[in-house]
């Protein structure tokens, strides 16, 4: 600790040379420099004494910890690993320093946040919305069949027409997923009524050539992006107060299954996972769910 303190320690020099080097030399914003200021400053906060010649990777790793344990998230904490690693970079380059003490350090992995689901309540409202013209009758087809298998978007999109027989036939739709995994899922019956619904009108959209299920304005296979910009616009019709994207039609579908069967290993299956712990995160949506209802309902639970 005597020789860091002994020896001479010019950061404060360094870092205004190295702002002023983000200023003309990469034009950087003010409110940029500012931050990598601040960031910077931390550093020599977090390690007083310390010289930048003598800054050695367990210092930065050390750093990081303490940062991590003062609540900073990932996403915060790579922002100013980053600014760190560009001042070192920049020594190296501009000063004679032989390394950077943050290269291979990665911040800590920020916790995964929980997938949007509607309620079911909120689904009901989306797709009991009255469907008459022939797109119409495609996007509720569309939507209930997503919801009611929890079928991805790619999946969606690629389903064909000779399908069409097996899912009213047998109830139930085989796709092929990621990994071409092929898996087979129920098709509950508000799905298979509005799928023949669409089937009645189809042939006044699709082209005859054309083995697509569901096809767009020029009667070829549906775009993705035309799906997506419907479910919106149906979203906002039906005055849901979120944006609805396919994703999450494929969420309410595993978190409502789940809430109702509490069958963990069944989700997993209906929805092609190969890990059950990526199913898992489900199991934080329904104890969400239980916790407002909860809330809600008991007298002892509700704030006075």
């Amino acid at each position: 600790m005597a020789a860091d303190q002994a020896e001479p320690d010019p950061r404060s020099e360094l870092l205004a040379a190295y702002l002023e080097h983000l200023s003309h030399q990469r034009h950087l914003a003010a409110g940029t420099r500012r931050n990598y200021q601040k960031d910077t400053e931390a550093l020599f906060e977090l390690n007083p004494g310390v010289a930048l010649t003598r800054m050695l990777p367990q210092h930065i790793r050390r750093s990081v910890a303490q940062l991590h344990a003062r609540g900073l998230s990932g996403r915060t904490i790579a922002h100013m690993l980053s600014a760190w690693r560009g001042l070192f970079t920049w020594l190296v380059r501009h000063r004679g320093y032989t390394t950077n003490p943050c290269l291979g350090l990665r911040a800590p992995k920020a916790p995964r946040g929980l997938p949007k689901a509607l309620s079911p309540e909120a689904a009901g409202q989306l797709l009991d919305a009255p469907a008459e013209t022939p797109p119409e009758l495609r996007d509720k087809a569309m939507f209930e069949l997503a919801y009611s298998c929890g079928l991805r978007l790619a999946e969606l999109v690629s389903l064909d027409l000779a399908q069409a027989d097996a899912i009213g036939r047998e109830a139930e739709v085989t796709v092929t997923g990621k990994g071409s995994k092929t898996r087979s899922v129920p098709v509950g019956a508000k799905a298979r009524t509005a799928l023949q619904a669409w089937l009645q009108v189809r042939a006044l959209l699709a082209r005859a050539e054309t083995p697509a299920l569901f096809v767009g304005a020029r009667g070829e296979r549906i775009a993705a992006g035309v799906v997506r910009a419907r479910l919106a616009a149906w979203a906002r019709r039906a005055g849901l107060p979120l944006h609805v994207h396919p994703h999450v039609l494929r969420h309410s579908f595993a978190t409502h299954v789940l809430q109702s069967s509490g069958d963990l290993r069944a989700v997993q299956e209906m929805l092609g996972h190969s890990s059950i712990s990526t199913t898992q995160v489900y199991t934080h949506l329904d104890f969400q769910y239980l916790a407002k209802a909860y809330d809600a309902a008991h007298p002892r639970a509700k704030k006075k």
